[in-house]
């Protein structure tokens, strides 16, 4: 397939995109607002001539969030348009960045929608965010000489061999890409494979490592800890969980209730869409739930708080003794493993995280990663956790060693910007 073939499936499959839209609308209305903004139609009036990036959604709206402020202090009087494909991205992005930022949905990756979306813009720079590539996109992006970087890159093994599928297609888009800053060797390999030349490839790490905790996170959690009367409480986190996973993670939490009565699960799940249906499991399962959004406190006869808000996932990691990382006991591949880390948490996650592999590996081996199989599994290692303070707190300092090991990518990252910007 090449790419005349991929935009005319893209054309045929629009009436199907909508009805997704609408789908999708039922349990987060927010997807029936700004459609026009998905065909490059209603666009804000942009600031012409800065540096657009995208970032898919909320995961990758938080790991933008440096770059954007290196990118603001580094060149303060250019504009900087960041995208993405949904509403929980779009209200991310908005909180992070408020009016310093310009903002609309990127655009489907149909030839027309991306010609206008580019015109309205017209960036000096393009920066894409992880693996999330679109041919029209970049197509257009070379045609009219806008550098495309390829930032803090990611290419799983699965994804790569999908990719793998569609040279035609796949090759010349990976061609047209300035530069493709890679967070691992086996990564840059993996492009290397898919047509990518050697002069395109840097491996600059990843700029997860590069997180900083703003110290009122921390004075804020250990507020709310003791509003909730809840210091000598055992509490852990689950966190950015799937359905499928919440089951489990009650029953994790069933299990060490027995041992530990006065435990507090914080139970947060990924996608705001959920929030009433995990709620209402929490009920079915007749645990005591306090729901954050109510702003109501936490007192002794709660089991479990469900973090139904958005924008307070560190906030929340950072109340909890120890914390498990979503995504995980089902195969959607893990989530950022980092975050608990950077906060001093033993972390624990399941089996399937092959979207962090070499982060995941690096806490292993360094000890600040137990990973479990089942509920059942979970249970026992929270309960060895919290009868074992010294192993915990040799996982949290094993955590601070990873992070502070690996950092520098950030800087690595706008360096090599710097060379291929044309501005």
């Amino acid at each position: 397939m090449n790419r005349f073939w991929y935009s005319l499936f893209f054309y045929v499959c629009t009436p199907l995109l909508l009805l997704r839209l609408w789908r999708r609308s039922k349990q987060a209305p927010a997807y029936k607002k700004r459609i026009a903004e998905r065909f490059a139609r209603q666009l804000p009036a942009f600031k012409k001539g800065g540096v657009w990036l995208h970032a898919v959604s909320v995961g990758e709206s938080i790991a933008a969030a440096p770059v954007v402020k290196a990118l603001q202090a580094s060149y303060p009087n250019l504009p900087i348009t960041i995208t993405c494909m949904t509403p929980t991205g779009s209200e991310r992005i908005q909180a992070m960045f408020g009016d310093s930022v310009q903002h609309c949905y990127l655009p489907y990756d149909l030839p027309s929608c991306a010609k206008r979306f580019l015109q309205a813009v017209q960036p000096k720079l393009a920066i894409v965010m992880e693996t999330e590539l679109w041919p029209n996109h970049i197509h257009h992006c070379y045609k009219m000489q806008i550098p495309v970087v390829l930032a803090n890159a990611r290419l799983s093994a699965r994804s790569a061999k999908g990719y793998a599928k569609f040279p035609k297609l796949v090759k010349p888009m990976l061609q047209h890409l300035s530069l493709i800053a890679v967070q691992t060797q086996t990564e840059a390999e993996r492009f290397l494979a898919l047509g990518a030349t050697e002069a395109q490839v840097q491996v600059t790490g990843s700029i997860k490592f590069d997180l900083s905790i703003a110290p009122e996170i921390l004075s804020r959690a250990q507020q709310l800890r003791e509003s909730w009367q809840a210091q000598q409480r055992l509490v852990w986190i689950a966190g950015s969980t799937h359905q499928g996973e919440d089951e489990q993670l009650l029953a994790a939490h069933q299990q060490l209730l027995t041992d530990r009565p006065d435990a507090l699960l914080i139970l947060v799940p990924r996608h705001p869409e959920r929030f009433d249906a995990v709620f209402a499991l929490c009920q079915a399962q007749k645990m005591a739930t306090q729901r954050r959004s109510t702003q109501a406190l936490v007192d002794n006869t709660h089991q479990v708080l469900l973090g139904d808000t958005m924008g307070e996932m560190l906030l929340l990691y950072a109340c909890a003794d120890m914390a498990f990382v979503g995504g995980s006991l089902v195969e959607h591949g893990g989530h950022n493993l980092l975050e608990p880390a950077a906060l001093g948490k033993p972390v624990l996650s399941g089996k399937h995280i092959f979207n962090f592999l070499d982060i995941a590996e690096q806490l292993l081996e360094a000890g600040d990663l137990l990973q479990v199989e089942d509920s059942q599994q979970l249970a026992q290692v929270l309960l060895m956790l919290a009868e074992n303070p010294a192993k915990a707190q040799h996982m949290r300092e094993a955590g601070f060693s990873v992070l502070h090991n690996n950092q520098g990518a950030l800087q690595r990252l706008m360096d090599a910007v710097a060379q291929v910007k044309s501005f």
